[in-house]
């Protein structure tokens, strides 16, 4: 039996592009002792990788050529040599763009088979837990307050403006068309939307944040960082998740001004962080997501494509913005 796996053929040098990677197949090695044998169901292709191809996300590891791209996948347990999991048992972990994978059992999550597996890929994986930890425990939003988002048609972003809206905030979503405008507003109850490619942009934002942010959950960096820094009020919180405007090039905007300046007079705080951050208390997390969408507070959009060899076309496609929600390869059917 053969596995079939995308390869980083070649780093890129300024935009990605599908030719960055080609398609291999692998004879399937004899599993080793305590190891498992994971079939992959589907995987989710996220911005930050981008930065892993850059060599500017320590944590995602040094890029290299020739091995298998990265990424976190669901997938079912076809063989096992650990009693910790079970043939049949459906897992989390870092499976990769691959029909197969073989891990240690402590590095895979076993998840609940009852559900959909591509919720562990969106608000039940790193996109929602990210978005929870980001916006509850790093800007942690009051009742009333104007939380704004960038990128809030992303895979993170969507989820951030939804929890918002449960703790009781106004929500500003910042997005590059008028059609995600419209997602956001009339299914997922943003109050309001401001598209960045807009010639007025700066105006329209302006008056949509007449009573000034609150938060500023910030997936982009650039000059949408820098319009949202003269929006806030004192005593505004800013969470910096991603910075998508600078991954895809090897000329990145050059950082926003106003800095330390607007800080200090306006009292901000800006804080970085990742969501590996909070892993002990990711369980937590995922009991109260869990509630939100069994109840219909909350919605999770994904924008799937099918099979291996549409992966790389949809990750370019993803870095210029043509994803709705996440980003989701379905390898094999559910």
């Amino acid at each position: 039996m053969k596995n079939i796996q995308v390869l980083i053929d070649s780093l890129p040098t300024n935009k990605l592009e599908a030719t960055n990677y080609r398609i291999n197949e692998a004879e399937m090695e004899r599993l080793g002792d305590n190891e498992i044998r994971v079939k992959t169901i589907a995987f989710a292709i996220t911005a930050g990788t981008r930065a892993g191809l850059q060599g500017s996300a320590s944590y995602a590891g040094a890029p290299t050529a020739g091995r298998v791209m990265n990424a976190t996948g669901v997938g079912e347990v076809v063989e096992s040599n650990d009693t910790r999991l079970s043939v049949g048992d459906r897992v989390l972990g870092p499976l990769g763009w691959q029909s197969y994978s073989e891990h240690r059992a402590e590095a895979l999550n076993k998840i609940d088979s009852k559900r959909n597996p591509e919720d562990y890929l969106g608000p039940l994986g790193v996109n929602g837990l990210t978005a929870y930890f980001g916006l509850l425990s790093v800007a942690r939003p009051k009742a009333g307050e104007l939380v704004m988002v960038s990128a809030a048609a992303g895979s993170v972003g969507h989820l951030v403006g939804q929890m918002a809206r449960i703790k009781e905030c106004q929500v500003l979503g910042v997005m590059g068309s008028d059609s995600k405008g419209e997602i956001l507003k009339n299914q997922l109850g943003f109050d309001t939307v401001v598209n960045y490619k807009d010639p007025n942009y700066r105006q329209s934002l302006k008056e949509a944040t007449e009573p000034g942010v609150d938060v500023y959950f910030d997936n982009t960096g650039g000059m949408i960082l820098g319009s949202a820094l003269f929006r806030m009020n004192v005593g505004g919180r800013i969470a910096c998740c991603g910075v998508v405007s600078q991954y895809d090039t090897n000329s990145p905007e050059p950082g926003p001004k106003g800095i330390p300046g607007l800080l200090v007079n306006k009292r901000l705080e800006m804080k970085g962080f990742v969501v590996f951050d909070f892993e002990d208390r990711y369980e937590e997390a995922r009991s109260e997501i869990s509630g939100w969408m069994d109840s219909g507070k909350l919605i999770s959009l994904v924008d799937g494509v099918s099979g291996l060899d549409a992966a790389p076309d949809a990750f370019v496609d993803l870095l210029a913005g043509g994803n709705i929600g996440t980003r989701v390869v379905r390898v094999s059917p559910d």
